[in-house]
């Protein structure tokens, strides 16, 4: 059960028998992708105790304060998850979540319809659809692996991710206008996913990954789903590489992690491409 952070220093210091057991900037990484949390946690709300010197998973309660105003108490990792799929700043604090999205009150009567019918349902039988009503159906009937172009995609939303994409074409030979790749297991009620970059020549998945101006992306469950669309594209055979940035850390073997998308991240990429599928592979596809 979580404790209050003066009660759970004490404890620490007893059990380290030391005044700091965890001594300034020791979790200076393990915050740095979360800077929406940095900017809500003061160590004066907190005993004195700085962010860096709370390890995430601590069952420990912390006092934040959003930047409306908002006062609340939250462990480590109720704060990393908050944010859940929500792209909005004001996920990261309940008041102001609960304010951005008001509970609906449901009609009586409709409260009443939807009871009925549960009850009416016949026992025994699942009431939910099945797997091929729930997939969408634009997928086209291609081999696991395929790369293809997706009417489902969505539109490059990022001018780093579409620089990135040009400066590598500029370096490697590979089949332009393709944006998803064919899998066989569902991702999102989709037989695709669709990455960044698809570099179908080397079955290679590029990702660019960063914090995004609120702080939100690729973090928390985002993190989760990106983890799982590593997995569903290595099932297919293909292999991933995200480009993290803003100190976001790695996620798979082939990561990198960078401060910008200059020109020693476009050969240190190039470089995994070639620890991946072998030089004289990449070789026969350079410009």
């Amino acid at each position: 059960m979580p404790e209050g952070v003066e009660a759970w220093w004490a404890r620490r210091q007893f059990t380290h028998d030391t005044d700091v057991p965890f001594p300034v900037g020791t979790y200076r990484d393990a915050w740095a992708p979360f800077p929406a949390l940095i900017r809500q946690y003061h160590p004066e709300f907190n005993a004195g105790i700085t962010l860096t010197q709370i390890p995430p998973a601590a069952e420990v309660l912390l006092l934040w304060q959003c930047e409306v105003g908002h006062f609340f108490a939250a462990t480590p990792g109720e704060q990393r998850a908050r944010p859940g799929r929500e792209r909005r700043r004001s996920a990261w604090c309940p008041e102001c979540s609960a304010q951005a999205k008001p509970s609906r009150i449901r009609p009586a009567d409709e409260a009443a319809r939807r009871r009925a019918a549960r009850l009416a349902a016949p026992r025994g039988k699942s009431r939910a659809k099945p797997l091929s009503q729930k997939l969408c159906a634009k997928t086209p009937q291609l081999p696991v692996g395929e790369a293809f172009a997706s009417e489902c995609a969505p539109a490059t939303a990022s001018a780093v991710e579409a620089q990135l994409r040009q400066d590598l074409a500029a370096r490697l030979e590979f089949t332009p206008g393709l944006n998803a790749v064919r899998v066989s297991r569902p991702f999102f009620e989709h037989l695709e996913v669709w990455p960044d970059i698809v570099i179908p020549e080397l079955r290679i998945a590029v990702e660019y990954d960063s914090t995004g101006r609120h702080g939100l992306e690729h973090v928390g469950p985002r993190q989760d789903a990106d983890l799982r669309k590593d997995r569903t594209l290595r099932s297919a055979r293909w292999e991933v590489v995200r480009i993290r940035t803003g100190r976001l850390e790695k996620l798979g073997p082939w990561d990198l992690q960078v401060s910008g998308t200059g020109k020693k991240t476009l050969a240190a990429l190039l470089d995994t491409f070639c620890a991946i599928r072998g030089e004289l592979i990449v070789e026969a596809y350079r410009r």
